[in-house]
């Protein structure tokens, strides 16, 4: 029998999280301000969503747009804060100027998580060197994906990329999940399970209404049944 696909959905409150536990998401990416592309909620929204819901939930650690990790111990601070709020995984990934990986700064807030699983979000689609960066991240405690399109216009650009690196999945740094998402649409989905990818991350796609609007139960319905389970 194959592997059920997971299904990610972007989460902004409660109501979010209800819908989408309800169309089928297997786990919550929640962030707040997506006009940032998504920064630390408050540890009072993520209470109410560990009340609301029993999917697992990632949380942003992200204080400002861009990929600089800025005030290290700002972020660390912000992890604590939420894993007292009952955040149990998390999101995050910064880089230097130059698009290498802030390895400083992924050690200081990683070492925080105490080997919470996390996910290294799309930062990697602007690092200089993807190979690179997922050989030094190769080893760290509690990294089990890597949110991409595989480039950083989004999946339409990124296809080949993201085949690829399906093709090398085991080898040393690329043991973690391939989680897709940015430009991610439906038609792309029979590909990507063709090459093995069983991970899926959607924003925009989960809500008709736009960003303005809440998560959509039938439009995570619509992923669920295409992606299977």
């Amino acid at each position: 029998m194959s592997k059920r696909a997971v299904l990610e959905v972007i989460a902004l409150d409660a109501e979010d999280a209800v819908a989408a536990q309800a169309g089928g998401a297997d786990r919550l990416e929640l962030v707040t301000d997506m006009a940032a592309d998504g920064l630390t909620p408050a540890a009072t929204t993520v209470a109410a969503i560990r009340a609301a819901v029993d999917i697992p939930v990632r949380v942003m650690l992200r204080l400002a747009d861009g990929f600089a990790a800025g005030d290290a111990s700002r972020l660390v601070a912000a992890a604590g804060e939420m894993r007292e709020a009952g955040a149990e995984e998390f999101v995050l990934g910064f880089l230097h100027a130059d698009g290498g990986v802030d390895l400083g700064a992924v050690e200081r807030v990683a070492g925080a998580l105490e080997g919470c699983r996390w996910t290294f979000h799309r930062a990697i689609d602007r690092t200089a060197d993807r190979g690179a960066l997922r050989k030094q991240l190769a080893d760290f405690p509690g990294l089990d994906t890597y949110l991409t399109a595989g480039a950083a216009a989004g999946v339409d650009a990124g296809l080949p990329t993201l085949l690829a690196e399906a093709e090398r999945r085991g080898e040393p740094g690329y043991e973690q999940q391939l989680l897709v998402g940015g430009g991610l649409r439906l038609e792309h989905v029979p590909v990507l399970l063709e090459a093995g990818i069983d991970g899926f991350h959607i924003g925009g796609a989960a809500r008709p209404g736009g960003w303005d609007g809440p998560v959509s139960a039938e439009a995570v319905g619509e992923w669920r049944r295409v992606l299977g389970g």
